[in-house]
């Protein structure tokens, strides 16, 4: 069984920045570990039960000041769109109970790393109060971000410290970031992002501090493909580390097929995956495929940052069958995500699943994720999966390629 993992570049370049934090760094090793030789840490008579909680993701809020196009949410199709912004809003579970689901978690043995996402995380009241929260209480936090408000917060971010800082890039200039990522409002994000990463590197010199580690997202489409190379070259002295998505996606057929096997499973129809139905694959694999070599032969050199590639596919061939054959899993045939990490969406709902959150097993206003990381519903989930195999969407999905 294939699994996406750190690379050795990354660690090897990176490995000093987390020194002088082992309460991070041991908590990376141990995700890994476990993910790696998951098979030895689950036996196969589990009954779907699972361990320690490896990472706690909070798709913070809906809210976004962005409407990018190979987005599930709000992109092209995205299951957000015709959503009351104001309902959405009240939905949100408050900063309080946050606290309160962290402190739980430690209290019954969990410390797992602590992801924010959203929507824009940033747009949620309260953010960085949570970020300082689970620092203190030492759950590592990370965030994934459009990059804005984050020069303003830089200096709590990096005293705080959040120890990732995943930001959204998708374009070396702004007329194609801008394109893929337009601002409602027509704002000017690639300014906002450049603003983000001056504003935080200046606060790790102030404060001496190595962290957090900054790395850019880039979701390779068909409309910035030919352009990685630029990506890198623009932005290689401005971020620790970059991760190049192929883009998730399924087609029309793969859709329907989703619906009908899950609900042959668990009784009813699924509706988020229908946000995530695109069309954005490259026009040419052969460009691609010279794309990510060269990147990864910058990676190799020695002051150069790393380049990471989700999933991991290379080759012409095989890229042109990631995007075109939805059956093909590329050796991922197994999700451990859902044994290591929780999903908790921004109206408290909790989901086994990152990308296609239909099955729900309760919600953090009314439980803490400690009661409902072992109840039946998310034991029946996870043995689902293990005894009936992939669903449909799986083969396209961060849960299973990209955690």
């Amino acid at each position: 069984m294939k699994r996406s993992c750190i690379g050795v570049e990354v660690i090897l370049k990176h490995f000093l920045r987390f020194l002088p934090y082992p309460w991070i760094g041991v908590k990376l090793a141990k995700l890994e570990i476990e993910k790696q030789f998951f098979n030895l840490v689950y036996p196969n008579d589990n009954a779907g039960r699972a361990r320690k909680i490896r990472q706690a993701s909070f798709r913070i809020t809906d809210l976004c000041n962005l409407r990018c196009r190979t987005c599930g949410q709000w992109g092209e199709k995205g299951f957000l769109h015709g959503k009351d912004l104001k309902e959405l809003k009240r939905e949100e579970v408050s900063p309080g109970r946050y606290q309160e689901i962290f402190v739980d978690m430690v209290r019954n043995g969990h410390r797992p790393l602590i992801y924010f996402w959203g929507g824009e995380p940033m747009l949620y009241d309260g953010i960085l109060d949570l970020i300082e929260g689970a620092a203190d209480l030492r759950l590592p936090p990370a965030i994934a971000t459009n990059g804005t408000h984050i020069a303003g917060a830089a200096d709590r971010l990096v005293k705080a410290p959040l120890y990732l800082l995943q930001i959204s890039i998708d374009g070396h200039c702004a007329e194609i970031h801008n394109n893929l990522r337009p601002a409602i409002g027509g704002a000017d994000n690639f300014k906002e992002i450049n603003s983000a990463l001056e504003a935080v590197t200046y606060a790790r010199k102030a404060q001496k501090k190595n962290l957090p580690l900054i790395a850019s997202l880039t979701v390779i489409s068909r409309d910035n493909f030919r352009h990685l190379e630029d990506i890198y070259e623009t932005f290689c002295h401005k971020v620790d580390l970059f991760v190049f998505y192929l883009s998730w996606w399924i087609d029309e057929e793969g859709a329907r097929s989703h619906e009908k096997d899950f609900y042959r499973r668990f009784g009813f129809l699924p509706t988020k995956h229908r946000g995530w139905v695109g069309d954005w694959q490259p026009d040419d694999y052969q460009v691609l495929a010279r794309q990510l070599k060269s990147l990864l032969a910058r990676s190799r050199r020695l002051n150069s940052p790393p380049v990471t590639i989700i999933p991991n596919i290379t080759g012409a061939e095989n890229l042109k069958a990631y995007y075109t054959d939805h059956g093909s899993t590329f050796g991922f045939d197994q999700c451990v995500s859902i044994y290591q990490a929780v999903e908790v969406n921004s109206n408290g709902d909790v989901s086994p699943c990152r990308d296609y959150h239909d099955y729900v097993v309760g919600n953090i206003k009314n439980a803490t994720i400690t009661e409902l990381w072992n109840s039946v519903a998310y034991r029946d989930f996870r043995q689902s999966l293990k005894t009936e195999g992939l669903m449909p969407v799986c083969s396209r999905c961060c849960g299973l390629m990209g955690y």
